[in-house]
């Protein structure tokens, strides 16, 4: 029988030996913070623009996250290609021969790589806030207000669950072009446009990044938008239903099939 901490040390060998997943991740960085970065400076420039309502329900907090979007699709890469990797090379039958218990080796994998997620998750999300309240002049605001350091450290919790998530998925379809195929879509056009709909905004509030990005919002209807029917905490707590629920499918799956 495998050890845990050998598990652990074996999975963070994959993970750092393989130069697609860390290259993912630097991209993740450095896409949400540019972005950010270049978004906050442009609102700036072009705040007097922008309407009395938006201008009044300006968030400076959720702002600086303005490029969040493309980097959380860059976690789900990174989440995708964890698990996609061993199955698209085989590896997966030799690792199962390894740690013949799957639980150990699932959770083991999404733990070391859930980690990793998280850090640069955090570092992220500390980054765009700082360097885009910088750009943000006098539209400013501080780590010290009312609920911004809550709103920055859910940024690095959103990333590192959307990670988490892919990584479940992954292990559910078994094939990293699969997951893909269904995760990035969904992620960067299907949630947003039935986010815009009226009558599917109801059911879209729930999807788990609708609900778990209202953790970096510090005013509920920032930039003039609707008013969700729970709090961040309470969106973050869907998004980790979401989480859970695919995990144990990842679970199921494994321990059912061969690899």
């Amino acid at each position: 029988m495998a050890s845990v901490p050998a598990v652990l040390q074996s999975e963070w060998t994959k993970i750092r030996t393989v130069s697609s997943t860390t290259w993912t991740l630097v991209s993740a960085f450095v896409v949400t913070v540019a972005l950010s970065a270049a978004l906050c400076a442009l609102t700036k420039a072009t705040f007097d623009d922008l309407s009395r309502e938006e201008q009044f329900t300006f968030d400076p907090t959720l702002f600086s996250f303005s490029g969040m979007i493309l980097g959380q699709l860059a976690m789900v890469v990174f989440g995708v290609l964890v698990v996609g990797t061993e199955y698209s090379s085989g590896m997966i039958r030799t690792s199962l021969a390894a740690v013949p218990q799957r639980a150990t080796f699932l959770f083991s994998k999404i733990a070391v790589a859930t980690a990793l997620a998280l850090v640069v998750g955090m570092a992220t999300s500390f980054a765009s806030f700082f360097i885009g309240q910088a750009l943000l002049g006098e539209h400013r605001t501080t780590i010290g207000a009312d609920n911004v350091l809550r709103a920055v450290i859910g940024g690095g919790l959103y990333m590192g669950l959307i990670a988490l998530f892919s990584m479940a998925v992954a292990t559910m379809l078994r094939s990293s072009i699969l997951s893909l195929g269904i995760l990035m879509p969904f992620f960067f056009l299907v949630s947003q446009i039935l986010a815009s709909v009226p009558k599917a905004k109801d059911v879209a509030r729930y999807f788990p990044d609708q609900a778990g990005s209202k953790i970096m919002q510090v005013l509920p209807d920032a930039m003039g938008g609707n008013e969700a029917p729970y709090g961040p905490w309470g969106g973050l707590g869907i998004m980790v239903i979401w989480v859970v629920a695919a995990l144990i499918g990842a679970y199921l799956v494994l321990k059912k099939r061969d690899a």
